[in-house]
Protein backbone atom coordinates (compact mmCIF):
# COMPACT_ATOMS: atom_id res chain seq x y z
CA UNK A 1 0.00 0.00 0.00
CA UNK A 2 1.36 2.90 -1.21
CA UNK A 3 1.68 6.02 1.55
CA UNK A 4 1.28 9.46 0.33
CA UNK A 5 3.57 12.36 2.24
CA UNK A 6 0.62 15.10 1.43
CA UNK A 7 -1.44 16.08 4.30
CA UNK A 8 -5.29 16.67 4.16
CA UNK A 9 -6.06 19.76 3.41
CA UNK A 10 -7.29 22.10 6.62
CA UNK A 11 -10.96 22.40 7.20
CA UNK A 12 -11.67 25.83 6.26
CA UNK A 13 -9.47 24.96 3.09
CA UNK A 14 -11.38 22.21 2.29
CA UNK A 15 -14.42 23.67 3.02
CA UNK A 16 -13.54 26.81 0.80
CA UNK A 17 -12.26 24.66 -2.42
CA UNK A 18 -15.93 22.64 -1.84
CA UNK A 19 -17.73 25.68 -1.88
CA UNK A 20 -15.71 27.18 -4.77
CA UNK A 21 -16.63 23.97 -6.99
CA UNK A 22 -20.26 23.65 -5.73
CA UNK A 23 -20.82 27.38 -6.00
CA UNK A 24 -18.79 27.75 -9.36
CA UNK A 25 -20.83 24.67 -11.11
CA UNK A 26 -24.64 24.79 -9.56
CA UNK A 27 -24.57 28.46 -8.53
CA UNK A 28 -24.85 29.90 -4.75
CA UNK A 29 -28.55 30.03 -3.85
CA UNK A 30 -28.78 26.13 -5.49
CA UNK A 31 -26.00 25.25 -2.70
CA UNK A 32 -26.97 24.71 0.78
CA UNK A 33 -24.66 24.95 3.41
CA UNK A 34 -25.91 21.33 4.91
CA UNK A 35 -24.17 19.96 1.27
CA UNK A 36 -21.17 22.07 1.81
CA UNK A 37 -20.25 20.41 4.83
CA UNK A 38 -21.21 16.90 3.58
CA UNK A 39 -18.98 17.65 0.22
CA UNK A 40 -16.33 18.84 2.52
CA UNK A 41 -16.12 16.50 5.23
CA UNK A 42 -16.65 18.82 8.15
CA UNK A 43 -18.92 18.52 10.99
CA UNK A 44 -21.57 21.53 11.10
CA UNK A 45 -19.38 23.10 14.07
CA UNK A 46 -16.14 22.67 12.27
CA UNK A 47 -17.98 24.90 9.53
CA UNK A 48 -19.50 27.49 11.87
CA UNK A 49 -15.88 28.04 13.60
CA UNK A 50 -15.01 29.21 10.26
CA UNK A 51 -17.94 30.70 8.68
CA UNK A 52 -20.23 31.83 10.69
CA UNK A 53 -22.93 32.15 7.98
CA UNK A 54 -23.34 31.50 4.11
CA UNK A 55 -23.27 35.20 3.21
CA UNK A 56 -19.66 34.90 5.28
CA UNK A 57 -18.87 31.66 3.01
CA UNK A 58 -19.85 33.54 -0.02
CA UNK A 59 -17.75 36.27 0.59
CA UNK A 60 -14.52 34.33 1.24
CA UNK A 61 -15.85 32.43 -2.26
CA UNK A 62 -15.58 35.34 -4.42
CA UNK A 63 -11.85 36.05 -2.74
CA UNK A 64 -10.74 33.06 -3.53
CA UNK A 65 -12.14 32.95 -6.85
CA UNK A 66 -10.63 36.73 -7.88
CA UNK A 67 -7.35 35.25 -6.61
CA UNK A 68 -7.61 32.02 -8.81
CA UNK A 69 -9.07 33.47 -11.48
CA UNK A 70 -6.24 36.42 -12.10
CA UNK A 71 -3.53 34.86 -11.79
CA UNK A 72 -4.44 32.04 -14.55
CA UNK A 73 -5.56 34.90 -16.70
CA UNK A 74 -2.15 37.08 -16.01
CA UNK A 75 -0.30 33.74 -16.94
CA UNK A 76 -2.80 32.86 -19.87
CA UNK A 77 -2.29 36.20 -21.14
CA UNK A 78 1.55 35.92 -21.34
CA UNK A 79 1.52 32.31 -21.90
CA UNK A 80 -0.77 33.32 -25.61
CA UNK A 81 1.86 36.54 -26.22
CA UNK A 82 1.43 39.08 -23.74
CA UNK A 83 0.08 40.99 -26.14
CA UNK A 84 -3.94 42.12 -27.38
CA UNK A 85 -4.28 39.55 -29.32
CA UNK A 86 -3.53 37.43 -26.10
CA UNK A 87 -6.89 38.27 -25.34
CA UNK A 88 -9.34 35.48 -27.63
CA UNK A 89 -6.85 32.64 -27.07
CA UNK A 90 -6.73 33.18 -23.64
CA UNK A 91 -10.65 33.32 -23.49
CA UNK A 92 -10.92 30.08 -25.90
CA UNK A 93 -8.96 28.49 -23.35
CA UNK A 94 -11.45 29.00 -20.67
CA UNK A 95 -14.86 28.66 -22.58
CA UNK A 96 -13.57 25.52 -23.55
CA UNK A 97 -12.97 24.00 -20.47
CA UNK A 98 -15.78 21.82 -19.58
CA UNK A 99 -16.37 22.76 -16.40
CA UNK A 100 -16.96 26.48 -17.81
CA UNK A 101 -20.02 28.55 -15.90
CA UNK A 102 -19.42 31.61 -16.97
CA UNK A 103 -17.80 34.49 -14.79
CA UNK A 104 -18.70 33.64 -11.21
CA UNK A 105 -18.47 37.73 -10.37
CA UNK A 106 -21.21 38.56 -12.96
CA UNK A 107 -23.08 34.90 -11.93
CA UNK A 108 -23.22 36.27 -8.12
CA UNK A 109 -24.55 40.00 -8.88
CA UNK A 110 -27.40 38.48 -10.95
CA UNK A 111 -27.98 35.80 -7.66
CA UNK A 112 -27.09 38.24 -5.12
CA UNK A 113 -26.53 41.58 -5.75
CA UNK A 114 -29.51 43.11 -4.61
CA UNK A 115 -29.62 40.51 -1.18
CA UNK A 116 -26.00 41.04 -0.46
CA UNK A 117 -24.48 44.28 -1.77
CA UNK A 118 -20.82 43.28 -0.93
CA UNK A 119 -20.93 41.09 -4.12
CA UNK A 120 -21.51 44.11 -6.37
CA UNK A 121 -18.52 45.93 -4.53
CA UNK A 122 -16.63 42.54 -5.17
CA UNK A 123 -17.11 42.13 -8.50
CA UNK A 124 -16.37 45.59 -9.25
CA UNK A 125 -13.18 45.16 -7.79
CA UNK A 126 -12.19 42.23 -9.78
CA UNK A 127 -13.39 44.02 -13.10
CA UNK A 128 -11.25 46.68 -12.36
CA UNK A 129 -8.49 44.39 -11.80
CA UNK A 130 -9.20 42.38 -14.76
CA UNK A 131 -9.53 45.99 -16.71
CA UNK A 132 -6.06 46.84 -15.54
CA UNK A 133 -4.40 43.32 -16.86
CA UNK A 134 -5.78 44.02 -20.27
CA UNK A 135 -4.37 47.39 -19.73
CA UNK A 136 -0.84 46.20 -19.47
CA UNK A 137 -0.81 44.47 -22.67
CA UNK A 138 -1.85 47.29 -24.67
CA UNK A 139 0.58 49.75 -26.15
CA UNK A 140 1.10 52.68 -24.47
CA UNK A 141 -1.14 55.70 -25.72
CA UNK A 142 -3.28 58.24 -24.93
CA UNK A 143 -6.23 55.86 -25.58
CA UNK A 144 -5.04 52.83 -23.43
CA UNK A 145 -7.18 53.06 -20.78
CA UNK A 146 -10.59 53.71 -23.03
CA UNK A 147 -9.66 50.41 -24.95
CA UNK A 148 -8.85 48.73 -22.08
CA UNK A 149 -12.38 49.37 -21.03
CA UNK A 150 -14.14 48.67 -24.26
CA UNK A 151 -12.42 45.09 -24.18
CA UNK A 152 -12.95 44.40 -21.22
CA UNK A 153 -16.83 45.41 -21.53
CA UNK A 154 -16.63 43.15 -24.69
CA UNK A 155 -14.88 40.40 -22.94
CA UNK A 156 -18.08 40.30 -20.36
CA UNK A 157 -20.25 40.26 -23.43
CA UNK A 158 -18.76 36.91 -25.01
CA UNK A 159 -18.46 35.25 -21.43
CA UNK A 160 -22.24 35.56 -21.36
CA UNK A 161 -22.93 34.64 -24.98
CA UNK A 162 -20.70 31.72 -24.64
CA UNK A 163 -22.81 30.49 -21.86
CA UNK A 164 -25.69 29.83 -23.41
CA UNK A 165 -24.57 29.66 -27.56
CA UNK A 166 -23.67 25.70 -28.11
CA UNK A 167 -20.55 26.56 -28.51
CA UNK A 168 -18.37 29.11 -27.72
CA UNK A 169 -16.59 29.97 -31.36
CA UNK A 170 -19.46 32.55 -32.33
CA UNK A 171 -18.33 34.73 -29.23
CA UNK A 172 -14.87 34.34 -29.53
CA UNK A 173 -15.59 34.83 -33.55
CA UNK A 174 -16.94 38.42 -32.21
CA UNK A 175 -14.67 38.85 -29.52
CA UNK A 176 -11.38 38.72 -31.84
CA UNK A 177 -13.04 41.23 -34.44
CA UNK A 178 -13.90 43.92 -31.67
CA UNK A 179 -10.14 43.31 -30.68
CA UNK A 180 -9.19 44.05 -34.24
CA UNK A 181 -10.76 47.04 -34.04
CA UNK A 182 -9.40 48.54 -31.07
CA UNK A 183 -6.02 47.32 -31.36
CA UNK A 184 -5.73 46.66 -35.02
CA UNK A 185 -4.20 43.52 -36.69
Amino acid sequence: METSNERPLPARERILQTAHTLFYRDGIRATGINRVIDESGVTKVTFYRHFPSKNDLILEFLAYRHQRWMAWFREALQRHGGNPQALAPTLAEWFNDPGFRGCSFINSVGELGDELPQVKDIARRHKQDMMEEILAILPISEHAQSKAQALAVAIDGAIVHAQFDENAKTALAAFAEIVRGQCGE
